[in-house]
């Protein structure tokens, strides 16, 4: 592995967050597989961040993702918890054992038809079991294979789609998958639901010690990510080292369920980062499904309940925390969820609002993932979490509305404040909120249109149509709109790929590469697409966080008995009240920015 890469170890827990980090993985592969002559200059993204090199044991180079991945028996569906990329010879090989032999095989659930394409135009499994894998153009992985007939695209179906194992084309290594076997996916009994539940996990020593070896294994093999060794040859894990030393591990990002007992299982897992990694970024993202019902008031009270004290645990140990949702609030009144101009999806699919959050995703981490200048993830959340403010907010323009021939001036001139930006953190309309400090990324847009190309001498629409590079205009934009907020603006080449197994949500208005057209649609599909996303420090969180505390406040947690018996103590639950409280106070609109 190259040095210097600034490391990222991502987290991934629970089942919504698997169909988010399915598409979110899926994303990052085919942007690594981009055709050459795209329009984006290869390396803009530098991958290592997220991936890692590797050798299987026949010696194969492999390119995986740095990725710790929890969920519950049953969530596999046919993909193997060891992966296939690193399949051992010996045990396809028949078993030296002369006496009697009974087998029992676990029936796997079959994989989703044309998905099989898509893994295979990136590799061949050789009859000696061993994994061939394709070059990939930024020179990772062997020499390419003899070019094959490139797969159909493939668009998997609602109907076939069950878990996110059922689309994810991407090979994860052996130590990724950590299956939790005590409590099932399927079925009504054994669920995790509890936000006590997921904190025992980790108290429970077998489980504690797993995910210390896995967080070992790929942390300690990033270059310059000292680990120190003491008198008895016992490891003290990783310490802060000098400034004169290169550190460049910047840190981990979790990706995970906010509505259910992962939220307990992340807030330890932060818990447990921060401890042993002390000055690496943690940056949690809690992701929360699509509308719901009043149709099962229990289900409903574990959801805010877990909410909140994911929310209260989490940002007590992680350098900052982000709520993603399509939903329209965190409280126990279903909203309608968040409409997009251009894309129709159904709520009520994972597979749908994963793809969209994931989208979204790809967009606000860029800073901590570009290949020249980055922003350390460390140094992103400490612009946004000052004065105690460790919760932000998401928003987004997907896609971002350019039609040919117009240019960026034009179209942020038509798209007005971030007001018409849509809320992807639960927290209602912006309208009417403050903003402290912003994190902005615009990408996708062709450089050509990055500046008015108006004739000389023809009267500027606006001061961004004066503007001398997108760079300019983006920050003038953000200026005019938010005259005294912290802000920091990125504008990159790159665009968000939504190729096949990605939905296709778009209208049919959009072209092969997400621009607004006019006239008649061209009938192809759309394969990537611009975007603008936002991380915010906003007021609306003192609205939020505040309904949230009171809507707590208001209830009987004696009818809901079994919520405390699952491990949180009523004074446990009263002091993450008095903590919810405190949080949404710092949101306030009056403070202003404090330094």
């Amino acid at each position: 592995m190259a040095g210097g890469a600034r490391e990222v170890l991502t987290l991934q827990l629970g089942h919504f967050a698997g169909f988010v980090g399915a598409h979110w993985w899926n994303q990052q592969d085919a942007a690594l597989c981009a055709p050459t002559g795209a329009k984006e200059p290869p390396g803009e993204l530098c991958p290592d961040v997220l991936y890692r090199t590797g050798r299987t044991p026949h010696g194969q180079e492999t390119y995986t993702p740095r990725l710790i991945l929890m969920d519950l028996k049953g969530s596999l569906s046919s993909l193997k918890q060891e992966g296939g990329l690193y399949r051992d010879r010996e045990l396809d090989a028949a078993i030296a054992w002369q006496g009697k032999l009974t087998t029992h095989r676990e029936e796997l659930y079959p994989q989703i038809p044309g998905l099989q394409d898509l893994l295979s135009a990136e590799g061949v499994l050789s009859s000696d079991g061993i994994w061939r894998v394709k070059s990939i153009p930024n020179g990772k992985g062997p020499p390419p294979l003899t070019a094959a007939a490139a797969p159909k695209p493939f668009t998997p179906t609602e109907d076939s789609i069950r878990v996110w194992s059922d689309f994810l084309r991407v090979h994860l290594h052996p130590r990724s998958i950590c299956m939790i076997q005590k409590y099932n996916h399927d079925g009504e009994a054994g669920r995790l639901e509890a936000f006590g539940q997921g904190e025992s996990i980790l108290k429970e020593p077998r489980c504690l010690e797993d995910v210390e070896d896995r967080l070992h294994f790929y942390v300690e093999e990033c270059d310059h990510l000292q680990v120190a060794v003491w008198p008895g040859g016992g490891r003290a894990g990783p310490r802060p080292v000098p400034s004169s030393i290169t550190v460049s591990f910047q840190g981990f990002q979790i990706l995970c369920d906010l509505h259910n007992g992962f939220s307990g299982l992340g807030a330890k897992a932060a818990e447990l980062l921060r401890d042993e990694y002390s000055g690496r970024g943690i940056i949690t993202w809690g992701l929360l499904p699509g509308p719901y019902s009043r149709g099962d008031p229990l289900k409903n009270i574990y959801r805010l309940l877990n909410t909140a004290l994911g929310l209260v645990h989490m940002s007590a140990h992680s350098s900052l925390v982000c709520p993603l949702s399509l939903g329209g609030g965190l409280g126990l009144r279903p909203e309608p969820p968040v409409t997009f101009p251009h894309l129709h999806y159904d709520p009520a699919l994972p597979f749908h609002c994963g793809a969209i959050l994931a989208t979204a995703l790809d967009t606000v981490t860029a800073p901590y993932r570009l290949r020249s200048s980055p922003v350390f993830m460390a140094h992103l959340a400490d612009m946004l979490n000052f004065s105690g403010k460790k919760v932000a907010t998401a928003a987004a323009t997907i896609p971002f509305p350019l039609a040919p021939g117009q240019s960026l001036p034009d179209a942020l001139v038509q798209l007005g404040g971030a007001a018409a930006w849509t809320p992807l953190s639960a927290c209602g309309s912006p309208s009417g909120t403050c903003c402290f400090a912003q994190s902005v990324v615009l990408r996708g847009l062709d450089r050509a249109c990055h500046t008015s190309q108006l004739a000389p001498g023809t009267p500027l629409p606006s001061p961004l149509h004066a503007c001398a590079t997108g760079e300019d205009v983006l920050a003038q934009y953000l200026q005019q709109q938010q005259p005294t907020v912290r802000s920091s603006a990125h504008l990159l080449l790159a665009p968000c790929m939504v190729a096949p197994p990605y939905p296709q949500l778009f209208s049919p208005g959009l072209s092969q590469h997400g621009l607004v057209v006019d006239g008649p649609p061209s009938g192809a599909a759309v394969e990537s697409i611009p975007v603008l996303g936002a991380l915010c420090s906003s007021s609306s969180l003192n609205r939020t966080l505040g309904d949230l505390a009171r809507e707590l406040t208001k209830l009987d947690v004696r009818r809901w008995a079994s919520f405390l018996a699952a491990g949180v103590e009523q004074g446990d639950l009263d002091e993450a009240l008095q903590e919810l409280r405190s949080l949404a106070q710092c949101y306030r609109s009056g403070g202003g920015l404090v330094d």
